[in-house]
């Protein structure tokens, strides 16, 4: 069972210790949706007067007063051409997160740590920390992180979704569902009726090549945006597909995305894997613009039948009936339904009072 949530309280602030990616700067353009999320949990905590020391990778924005991450281990030649020696990005953040645990173990400086890497070893060295740790789990379970937890030492765990919470049941029997959220000023309506969008990191986990694919079906055209963490993959399977009423419109910034994203007829959301969340989906509904997607992974859960239209997944035809579909629901209805289960505030409350449990 998940751990009940105590209604919103004043009580006094918290120290918050929160680790986040070492290898990606927490800055927009964002690189994904879990740098998104720790700068919205990061500026909205402190704007609520809790003390938070952000721990990231280099580049991060200067707001948030980021202690850098220390991803350069001093290793000798000999250790470098030794043949157990792992790609230099692993040894990075081995390097980066071994030493920051260290670090936390002797500082007492904190009341919660809230570890939101994807990295095992905040999980494994949970126990040794004065503070009590909460992770929150981002992601479907992986073999580096249950082997973690397997031992049994972990601490505390929030969930993204049910789905994910559910993924998880094996080793976490107990986790917290909190809903990202989206702050809904940002993400605010737009008049919709344009060029369907499709939003968020260019990989093949995303489907962007079936969400095009579905658009010329539906003779829509389709906009992509977001960062391109694989270039080749880019252009070998994406580039050749654009032109004739697609278009790649590049990495954008919140205020640029959530304009394009509040144009839209649709957002097309075409995930490949069991999406644990998908931020892509609370964005569109804060702009008011309906889903038309794939029912896989949190699809379902985000959504409803005044919000968006569901195919199954991989059903290139089923999805471009899809956007078809979407087009026609009431926006007003979408927007209500982003103000109701997936705003910042709710969010924010959701952290808080598990920070003050653990802490008191």
């Amino acid at each position: 069972m998940a751990r009940p949530l105590r209604p919103p309280t004043r009580e006094p602030r918290v120290r918050i210790a929160l680790i986040a990616s070492a290898r990606y700067p927490i800055r927009q353009p964002f690189p994904g949706g879990l740098e998104a999320h720790t700068w919205q949990l990061a500026h909205h905590l402190r704007a609520r007067g809790h003390a938070v020391e952000v721990f990231g990778g280099p580049g991060s924005d200067p707001a948030l007063d980021v202690r850098v991450l220390d991803t350069r281990p001093a290793l000798s030649e000999h250790a470098r051409g030794d043949s157990s020696m792992p790609p230099g990005h692993f040894m990075a953040e081995h390097h980066a997160y071994l030493g920051l645990m260290l670090d936390l173990a002797r500082d007492r400086g904190y009341d919660v740590v809230h570890n939101n890497s994807l990295h095992y070893l905040p999980v494994a060295m949970a126990a040794n920390l004065p503070a009590p740790v909460l992770t929150t789990l981002h992601t479907p379970p992986t073999p580096w992180l249950e082997s973690a937890i397997a031992l049994g030492t972990a601490g505390h765990f929030a969930a993204v979704s049910a789905h994910t919470a559910d993924r998880w049941r094996s080793s976490v029997p107990s986790a917290t569902v909190i809903h990202n959220g989206v702050d809904l000023d940002m993400w605010s309506p737009g008049p919709g009726g344009g060029v369907p969008v499709w939003s968020g990191r260019v990989v093949s986990e995303k489907g962007p090549e079936d969400a095009i694919h579905a658009a010329r079906r539906s003779g829509s055209g389709l906009r992509l945006a977001g960062p391109l963490p694989d270039l080749r993959y880019f252009r070998e399977r994406v580039e050749p597909l654009l032109g004739d009423g697609v278009e790649y419109v590049g990495h954008l910034d919140h205020a640029e995305l959530a304009r394009l994203v509040g144009s839209a007829a649709v957002a097309v959301i075409s995930p490949c894997w069991d999406e644990p969340f998908g931020l892509v989906v609370a964005e569109a509904l804060a702009c008011g613009t309906p889903v038309a997607g794939y029912a896989r992974g949190a699809l379902p859960e985000l959504l409803d039948e005044h919000t968006g239209v569901l195919a199954e997944p991989g059903d290139v035809a089923g999805l471009a009936a899809a956007i078809t579909a979407a087009s026609g629901l009431d926006r007003r209805r979408v927007r209500a339904h982003a103000e109701r289960t997936c705003s910042l505030t709710a969010m924010v409350d959701g952290y808080e009072r598990l920070y003050w449990d653990l802490a008191s």
